[in-house]
């Protein structure tokens, strides 16, 4: 593997039939020859501590996930690691001088989209695929025995709805059909995936725009697993809260770190392929968007594995991200040659 995983950090390296248009695409990634350890540690003591700051009401309140206003916390904290790259980039402006707004947009993977039919399409793929992954992981949890699904009658979402209307008919007078209503929300998951890419764009323009390639000097590889590992701890401040898994001690963090390691892979492989951040924005977003896809297909009377073996980032689904990462790997997805006509 370890001549495979293409390093993309060091200019000058593009082999010599490369074309102008992927000599283009791959300036994002050459610019920096080491890595910018100064404008790392801002990045990372910034966004922390401003996670850390945001949630600190939270702590505070003593409600942990009960407490109402944990989503609103968490959409916030998801704004931070935009604010740290603009840290880092002051930093780096030390020491690779003025860019433009347009060197700093093409850097981070935000503009221009070249080209963009590719960026497009894996941006649409990307929000297919994520709900996909997440039912290839529910599909898993039922072989094994976990959990019940009911594919027909959705009994367990008719549960929900009678929960919250008791004594009112299933669906509620004026609602749809059941299987519809489900429908409905299935369809709705691309829509929820636009509605979460603002904020998933605030996360990830820190993690695939700016920290991945920051750290591409030191191999894709650990490039890929060092940015989704961070990714993981800086979500610490709510997993101890029981957030996620329902852990809330260090093997919480552990767990998140595992999981967001396993999915960087697969968002930053869309980075490295397009050398855009849209496709990685939206993937955030579809799986985001598809946490729940669990509650519509359970059935009524099921047994409720723990989140930290069946939920949407626990061991199961660890699995499922790990075996796309290496069938992906597998079909030389990660090749320097494979990227660079990827990019090109």
């Amino acid at each position: 593997m370890s001549d495979e995983r293409g390093d993309l950090s060091t200019s000058g390296t593009a082999d010599a039939a490369a074309t102008p248009a992927t000599d283009a695409a791959l300036a994002t990634f050459d610019r920096r020859e080491h890595v910018p350890w100064p404008a790392v540690a801002v990045f990372a003591v910034t966004s922390c501590g401003l996670a850390w700051l945001v949630a600190l009401p939270l702590w505070l309140r003593g409600m942990g996930m009960s407490d109402p206003l944990v989503t609103v916390f968490a959409v916030v904290m998801m704004l931070t690691p935009a604010l740290a790259t603009i840290a880092a980039l002051l930093v780096e402006r030390r020491q690779r001088g003025r860019r433009g707004a347009r060197g700093i947009l093409r850097d981070l993977g935000m503009w221009p989209l070249r080209p963009v039919g590719r960026t497009v399409g894996l941006s649409v793929t990307a929000i297919v695929a994520m709900p996909l992954l997440v039912a290839i992981g529910l599909l898993v949890v039922g072989l094994v025995g976990l959990a019940e699904f009911d594919l027909v009658g959705f009994s367990g979402f008719a549960a929900q709805l009678e929960a919250m209307a008791p004594g009112e008919v299933v669906p509620p007078v004026g609602l749809p059909p059941i299987g519809l209503l489900v429908a409905m929300q299935l369809a709705a998951i691309p829509l929820g995936a636009l509605i979460n890419a603002p904020f998933a764009f605030g996360e990830e323009v820190g993690w695939r725009g700016w920290l991945l390639p920051a750290l591409l000097p030191l191999g894709t590889w650990p490039a890929l697993l060092l940015s989704g590992a961070f990714w993981g701890f800086w979500h610490a401040p709510l997993i101890l809260l029981g957030y996620n898994f329902g852990l809330t001690d260090v093997s919480g963090v552990l767990l998140m770190i595992l999981s967001c390691s396993l999915l960087g892979v697969l968002l930053g492989w869309t980075r490295l392929r397009t050398a855009s951040v849209w496709p990685a924005v939206f993937g955030h977003g579809a799986f985001n968007a598809s946490a729940g896809l669990g509650a519509l297909l359970v059935a009524a009377g099921s047994p409720i594995p723990p989140a930290w073996l069946a939920g949407p980032l626990g061991l199961i689904m660890c699995a499922v991200f790990a075996v796309v990462a290496a069938a992906l790997v597998i079909a030389g997805q990660f090749r320097r040659e494979r990227l660079e006509a990827r990019l090109g």
